[in-house]
């Protein structure tokens, strides 16, 4: 099977494996699911800046595993909001494709039927009408516009707080069933996990990061494909793929290919690159061997992981570029730089400001990195979420549902349009407060944040720089667009 003809397949995967509950896939790609093709290790995807690929430690990439089989009841599988094409999570341009690619059925024209569109959780509301095309594009907007998935989930009966407004333009949301809408996290690289899901309700004290995912399959089974449980076995089998799976940037259109000269960009090293839970963590030693994440109680700040120091160097991809005579390449490393050494104060971030286990500081002096520590990942090596300001009043956009919560101790007021980590732990200095995702293959995944508000890596660095006071002058944005686009 020639590596056109799979990447022809999986390209048609995201718009018709699934596409309605009734209906078979398209014959190529239903003949790859159910005689066990395999997808070859490096086929390259185009997306806006050049050519991502993914590799499996396995060889290949088995479109038999239960990742890509129909295990529930409403035609979703994993692979519905998880492409290979999108570095393993979906783009609203695909989506748009889906909506408009899927036909059949009664309504309508029929399209907009792709098992991506389910009200229990691709709609803006599970009472949403779908009953005609107008109102079906109308009812996922939320999916079709920014990608993003309805999360619902009570506030806990024993939280520090509780709600007493609620302004959700869907009409639907309460106390016992919150709307949150965000982002499919990627399912490769996932040997950088130190928290699974944005607000880390998929991971467990005590238990590892494995027994996390494992579980993770087992209730997207349940609640997106709304099926029954699915058995250990499916379960392993599904996570051992996931675990497999690693995705970079493997050329860039002004770059060229991201390996070369000494630069050690593509999936290939990653593989290689060293991870454990708490690596160069800049928040206190971690030593923990179950893979559960933790932070010493008065650890002071920089004090590393495991003896460690931390460095603020954690990207070293592009580091033969620098100097380049070649443009391109020169902006790059420049770019990369950028991230690992530019200081600038971090302020009113919860999880760091008013941490007591850190002397509450009002104000700590870092880089990008200081946040994103894990090594060519840029995630954070242990469970810590951070409220940067994402969900905060001044910055919802008309779509997002607003809650306004009120502490029951103090009285305090908070309006968000997410809150976070709280509705895990019912503690109110969790409001807002979110994990920060690897940062691979970030040019097949626009749009970013948990809740799709930057359209592009460009406005990404524009709401660091603007959140932190950075003043980045137009050329070093342009750089650390370039790095980043790289990944």
């Amino acid at each position: 099977m020639s590596k056109g003809f799979v990447l022809g397949a999986v390209l048609v995967m995201g718009a018709g494996v699934g596409a309605c509950a009734d209906q078979p896939a398209t014959s190529d790609t239903e003949e790859m699911l159910s005689h066990g093709g395999q997808l070859p290790n490096n086929v390259p995807i185009p997306n806006a800046t050049g050519l991502t690929a993914t590799i499996s430690t396995t060889g290949s990439i088995d479109l038999g595993n239960e990742f890509f089989q129909d295990l529930g009841k409403n035609g979703r599988r994993c692979v519905t909001c998880h492409l290979p094409t999108a570095a393993w999570t979906v783009t609203p341009s695909q989506i748009q494709h889906v909506f408009q690619a899927t036909k059949g059925g009664a309504i309508d024209d029929g399209l907009g039927l792709g098992a991506i569109f389910r009200t229990n959780d691709g709609a803006n509301s599970p009472e949403a009408d779908v009953s005609t095309l107008a109102k079906r594009r109308s009812a996922y907007s939320m999916l079709l516009t920014k990608g993003l998935i309805r999360v619902s989930l009570p506030v806990p009966a024993d939280a520090e707080f509780e709600l007493i407004a609620v302004d959700d333009p869907y009409h639907h949301a309460t106390a016992a069933d919150v709307s949150m809408f965000r982002r499919p996290l990627p399912t490769t690289n996932l040997k950088f996990l130190s928290t699974v899901m944005w607000d880390g309700r998929e991971t467990f004290p005590g238990q590892t990061i494995h027994f996390d995912l494992s579980d993770q399959a087992n209730g997207a089974t349940q609640g997106h494909a709304q099926g029954a449980p699915i058995s250990d076995a499916q379960r392993e089998s599904i996570v051992a793929l996931e675990f497999g799976l690693h995705s970079a940037q493997i050329k860039d259109f002004d770059a060229g290919y991201l390996d070369r000269d000494g630069a050690k960009g593509g999936p290939n090293a990653i593989v290689a690159q060293e991870f454990h839970i708490g690596i160069n963590d800049n928040f206190g030693d971690c030593i923990d061997a179950d893979n559960t994440g933790c932070r010493v109680i008065g650890a002071p700040l920089g004090s590393g992981t495991r003896g460690a120091p931390f460095s603020p160097n954690v990207f070293t991809i592009y580091d033969a570029w620098a100097g380049s005579s070649k443009a391109a390449r020169a902006a790059i490393a420049r770019g990369q730089k950028l991230f690992n050494t530019r200081t600038f104060n971090i302020s009113g971030v919860s999880g760091i400001n008013d941490e007591a286990a850190f002397g509450n500081p009002s104000v700590v002096v870092g880089t990008c990195t200081t946040c994103h520590d894990s090594p060519n990942a840029g995630d954070h090596s242990v469970q810590a979420p951070l409220d940067i300001g994402l969900v905060d009043e001044g910055v919802r956009t008309p779509d997002m549902p607003l809650y306004t919560f009120r502490n029951k101790t103090t009285g305090e007021i908070r309006r968000v349009t997410d809150p976070g980590r709280a509705m895990v732990t019912g503690k109110w200095k969790h409001i807002g407060r979110f994990k920060g995702p690897i940062l691979r293959s970030l040019s097949s995944r626009a749009p970013y944040f948990h809740n799709g508000m930057a359209a592009n890596l460009r406005e990404a660095v524009d709401f660091y720089d603007g959140r932190f006071n950075i003043h980045l002058k137009a050329s070093e944005k342009a750089d650390l667009v370039a790095f980043l686009e790289t990944l």
